[in-house]
């Protein structure tokens, strides 16, 4: 399946929309649950999901910026923004458990974060050159065509990277939720507001996904009305 100019263009500004909406409703949702308190704060809720794990070789460390949240399994850390590393809230106990989540894939050998760590290596240095390539691929495609279908290949290991990483966001999400629950942290009614601010956290990288397939398609046409 190919999609042409039109049909990109048209996808391309309803990604964009879609995507500004997603980023308004989880700033609200991250806002309106920030200010519903748990017992513990993020730092805490981390290092109790590590400890009740068994882990203790990863440490829990507070970071600059907002929703820069990320587990590093290079330098063994779970990095935390400021209002999750000290927030006591439901927002922060989710990311900060969601965090946690990807740890546990890490210690558990998470079949799709194996093959997402893998990709990493190829799809940086993809990202640093593949719009180049795809560019000169275009300009020089009658001289040398199968640039153009390098550049292709590069930004289909890109969109393969996008579609490994919904499944290792959403069993990290799962996990996090579990364990927030079965530790008492959340209870019957935060439990629900856990689930969805994950859940619009969830939509960012669903909405990534769908503009990087609409981006290959693209790109697959004009290869393919090159070669006709």
């Amino acid at each position: 399946m190919t999609l042409g100019s039109g049909s990109f263009y048209i996808v391309i500004i309803l990604v964009m929309v879609i995507s500004w909406v997603i980023q308004s409703m989880l700033k609200s949702r991250f806002a309106k649950y920030s200010k519903i308190p748990v017992s513990k704060t993020g730092a805490e809720v981390a290092q109790a999901m590590l400890s009740s794990n068994g882990i203790r070789d990863v440490k829990i460390v507070s970071i600059d910026g907002t929703l820069t949240d990320h587990y590093n399994p290079e330098t063994k850390t779970v990095n935390l923004s400021h209002d999750v590393y000290y927030g006591n809230t439901v927002a922060a106990a989710a990311v900060a458990a969601h965090e946690c989540g990807h740890v546990l894939q890490h210690q558990k050998g998470y079949a799709p974060l194996r093959m997402r760590s893998a990709l990493v290596p190829v799809v940086s240095f993809a990202n640093n050159t593949v719009q180049w390539v795809i560019l000169l691929g275009i300009l020089l495609i009658n001289i040398f065509p199968a640039l153009f279908w390098i550049g292709i290949a590069m930004f289909a290991m890109t969109t393969l990277f996008s579609l490994v990483t919904l499944p290792v966001e959403v069993n990290a999400s799962s996990r996090a939720v579990n364990w927030l629950e079965e530790s008492g942290i959340v209870n019957y009614d935060t439990k629900p507001m856990a689930v969805d601010a994950l859940k619009w956290a969830a939509y960012t990288y669903v909405i990534a996904a769908i503009g990087s397939i609409a981006t290959l398609l693209y790109y697959l046409s004009i290869g393919s009305s090159r070669r006709n």
